[in-house]
This record gives structure tokens, sequence and C-alpha cells, in this order.
């Protein structure tokens, strides 16, 4: 498999549209979400970090849908997903003041959904050892590709640590080796071996299917 048709397959699977959001009135389109996520985004942050509850209010405005589309990307689970970004919204609002702008703020809060993101999944564990639910679909290859991706997300899991957040970051959010490796706390090298090793799996697995082995991951 080539390098392009790998990144195509797996953006493909980490990419499915993620069910609409749920919050306030969507202003991303508009004037003034346009102004402030220019020269003014740094003075909104600060106001926020000020307790400014407006200025909170309207950061939130901004980005959960950041928020709520890697959390949904995490689980493939709306419910599970609004959950994942409402404690990400709570940990946002208790630690925006250690934000120290020496990051992208985009990237900095990747940070703090992937530990929500983490966390969450470790409560799940210690409740039940059991499979993600899927809802049920209407389509049916839309089921079988979300049945697919939370098997390759398990896997991913399974290849080691930090392997299911580099794929997220670099092939479903569109960070590069280096924006990523910030987020994680680890180098750019890190990240494209990881992003390696995640290739050389595909390519097995995508040659075991190939070869009439069914599309289910060991």
């Amino acid at each position: 498999m080539s390098n392009a048709n790998f990144k195509e397959l797996l953006l493909d699977l980490l990419t499915l549209r993620a069910p609409p959001r749920k919050w306030r009135a969507d202003t991303s389109n508009s004037a003034d979400t346009q102004r402030t996520s220019g020269m003014d985004h740094e003075a909104l942050i600060r106001r926020a970090q000020s307790g400014d509850a407006t200025a909170f209010a309207e950061l939130l405005d901004l980005y959960y849908d950041t928020i709520y589309r890697f959390a949904w990307k995490w689980c493939r689970h709306p419910v599970n997903a609004q959950d994942i970004a409402q404690q990400a919204c709570i940990k946002l609002a208790g630690s925006l003041a250690q934000y120290r702008f020496q990051a992208a703020f985009k990237n900095w809060l990747y940070r703090v959904v992937i530990t929500c993101a983490q966390d969450w999944q470790r409560r799940q564990r210690e409740a039940v050892e059991t499979a993600p639910t899927i809802e049920p679909s209407t389509e049916g290859t839309q089921t079988e590709d979300l049945i697919y991706i939370g098997q390759l997300l398990a896997q991913l899991e399974r290849l080691g640590e930090g392997m299911k957040e580099t794929a997220l970051l670099v092939h479903a959010e569109g960070l590069s080796h280096a924006e990523a490796g910030e987020v994680l706390g680890v180098s750019e090298s890190t990240i494209s071996w990881r992003i390696h090793t995640i290739r050389k799996h595909m390519c097995r697995q995508e040659g075991r299917k190939r070869f009439g082995h069914e599309r289910v991951f060991v």
C-alpha cells in the first residue's frame, strides 16, 4: 500500500461525519466570530482567564466544535462524546489560567480534551469490560464502517501508548507531526515513528483482507 493510499484509507476511517453539536447558536461564520478569532483572540482568552464569564462563553462558542468533534472521534458515540465534551469544558474553566500563550491555544486545548477522553475511557473500563456501544444506523454500510472504526481504534490502543491519540491528531484533525508532538509532549520524530508503525499495521491488515480474511483485527 502506498503512502497516499494509506493516508486516504485512514483519513476515510477516522473522519466520518460527526453528529451536529449541541451548544449555543452557531456563530462560527459570523463577522463577530471571525474578528474575535483574529487579533482580538488573545485579548478574549485573557479576559476569560481574568474571570469574565461572557468572554469564557464566547471562547466556548469558538472552540466547542473542536472539543466535541475530537470527543466524538475518540468514542464514536454522540452521548458519550457529549459527556467527554462537558468534562472538557469544566476542566477548561478550571485550568484556563494555566495557559501561558507559549503554544497555539487550539493545541493546548487538545491536551485538555485528550486528558478528559482518557479519563472517561478509564472509568468505562473500570465500570464494565465491554465493547464500545454503537448507535444503530439506518444505513448498513455506515454501521459496518462504524464497527470497523471501533475495531481500528481499539487496535491502535493495543499497539501502544499514544498511538490512538497520534492517529486522531494527525489524520483526523490534520495536525503536523510537530504540532501533534507539541500536544502530546513528545518529539516530532516520535510522532513520525508512531505514524510509521500505524502504517505498517494498516498495510498488514489490508493484506489479510485481500487474501480473504474478515475485516476484524487480531
